[in-house]
């Protein structure tokens, strides 16, 4: 069991079958692709969502604690690592919500909230704003304040500013975003 469960590839591939043995056994109420991708998106959402919350509730207001023989481990291993699913998954997140409103014919209505459909566009919108932080911001920063590219010190202390207070916004957008994604209707 240890072997096993030692191998993160082998659990998400048997989470996989064990997921698409249910999907099979016992179909939704829609269309199998669109509750695939409706999975999918969640996937990617919880991964998204569950590394932003752990940026922010544990590795940020722990990192001024850490000993500074024990900084690299975090900052050359973990932090890399975390940032790389971070930043995929956001962006197969919003891929696939996208996709979703596009296959249920709302995209366009979502995104210029026309009636009925104001509150997942506003939902989509933050997630969109988001995703571009992640990628256009947060990530460009973090490789500058985790010594992944060349930067002088002071630029490293000035981007690691920039992405913390970015990675914040983020969790505030994050409370609303959630809010208007569980609670949109279908329109």
């Amino acid at each position: 069991m240890a072997k096993f469960f030692g191998n993160l590839h082998l659990v998400l591939a048997a989470g996989l079958v064990l997921a698409l043995l249910v999907i099979l056994a016992v179909p939704a109420n829609t269309i199998p692709e669109q509750a695939i991708l409706r999975w999918l998106h969640l996937f990617f959402g919880i991964t998204w969502i569950g590394l932003l919350y752990y940026f922010n509730f544990v590795q940020i207001p722990t990192m001024p604690k850490v000993p500074a023989e024990l900084k690299p481990g975090v900052s050359k291993y973990i932090a890399p690592s975390a940032l790389f699913f971070f930043r995929w998954s956001a962006a197969f997140t919003v891929l696939t919500g996208l996709v979703i409103a596009w296959r249920s014919f709302y995209l366009v209505e979502a995104l210029t909230f026309k009636p009925g459909f104001v509150l997942i566009g506003i939902g989509m919108w933050l997630a969109l704003i988001m995703a571009f932080n992640v990628w256009f911001v947060i990530w460009p920063n973090q490789k500058k304040a985790l010594g992944l590219v060349p930067a002088e010190d002071a630029v490293k202390a000035k981007a690691a500013t920039t992405a913390m207070i970015v990675s914040r916004t983020n969790t505030l957008l994050s409370l609303a975003m959630l809010y208007c994604m569980i609670n949109f209707n279908g329109g």
